[in-house]
């Protein structure tokens, strides 16, 4: 009986044990090597706090232009892109009765063609609505049935976001964003809130509630569909004194920072308005020139000690 395979799973468990060993040790012997202090001054600044989520490009509203009856498409009259108002003419189709009538004729000559041409008119597909066309592939000769959608208007595109149900309460109509596509993330594209949805929504098992972002441009390279993230501006002020969000600290409700005075550590209760992920606006409690002292802890690789987990030990 061959054990040369139980002997090699052996060895690579001993192996593995080893390494995990020698990776434990390298952790307990690195670690916070002491507090480390630097001294800060307020400055005056600028803070915008933001609700960031994503969303999608869609048409404010769609309108589908099918056919009144079966038939067959004889001339499409625009194409995608193209900016239409209500009455014009999209496209013209034959019923599926003018258009045997017609093939019947056109093996007759051009003279028997012409004429039921003129005699049986064609139906014409009419824009109700001024908008862009933004969905038009449908092509001369093609059957379509009543349920086909042969062109598709789009009044004004928008941004359709979702917003967590935790971060609706920050969200109000009229309120300013800022719009990014995910193609082009160095366009920043403002915007305002337009229509917040009563209806909650679940997606992936989170509650979210849709809001509709209308940009004050439409970029050429907007299209429907395209996924975008949106900044909603919560607060945003300037020419404000401000400090860093690690040298505060809060202790029952209260918030205060460390100070140096005459070369003594002091704690100093402050007063503090709206924050973002960087700094925190002070209200009082410090002024610019007062030495704010922010503690960090330190972490160091440890030296190398000459006892290398994995290699044997020198003899002395």
């Amino acid at each position: 009986m061959n054990k040369a395979p139980g002997k090699k799973y052996i060895a690579i468990a001993v192996i593995a044990f080893l390494f995990i060993a020698g990776f434990v040790l390298i952790l307990k012997r690195s670690g916070a090597k002491g507090i480390e202090t630097r001294v800060i001054h307020p400055r005056m600044g600028e803070i915008r706090s933001s609700i960031s989520t994503t969303g999608t490009v869609l048409p404010k509203n769609r309108l589908e232009v099918k056919p009144p009856v079966n038939g067959r498409i004889e001339s499409m009259l625009v194409k995608e892109g193209d900016m239409v108002k209500p009455g014009q003419m999209l496209a013209w189709m034959s019923s599926n009765e003018r258009a045997a009538l017609l093939d019947a004729a056109r093996g007759k000559g051009e003279a028997e063609l012409k004429y039921w041409q003129e005699a049986y008119k064609a139906i014409p597909l009419v824009a109700s609505i001024e908008g862009e066309v933004i969905v038009a592939t449908v092509q001369p000769g093609q059957t379509v049935t009543t349920n086909d959608a042969v062109v598709v208007l789009s009044d004004r595109l928008i941004v359709r976001a979702q917003v967590d149900e935790t971060d609706i309460g920050g969200i109000k109509q009229g309120q300013e964003c800022a719009v990014t596509i995910d193609a082009y993330p160095e366009v920043k594209i403002p915007g305002k809130v337009e229509h917040i949805y009563y209806e909650s929504k679940t997606v992936n098992n989170v509650t979210i509630y849709e809001a509709d972002v209308l940009p004050e441009t439409i970029p050429d390279f907007f299209r429907s569909g395209m996924n975008a993230t949106i900044e909603f501006i919560t607060g945003s002020k300037k020419g404000i004194l401000i400090l860093p969000v690690d040298a505060v600290q809060r202790e029952k409700g209260q918030a205060f920072v460390f100070i140096s005075k005459a070369g003594k550590e002091a704690k100093q209760p402050v007063k503090i308005g709206i924050t973002d992920d960087k700094n925190i606006e002070i209200l009082s409690g410090v002024a610019q020139g007062d030495d704010v002292l922010v503690r960090s802890k330190r972490y160091a690789i440890p030296k190398e000690s000459g006892t290398n987990p994995f290699m044997p030990a020198r003899r002395r």
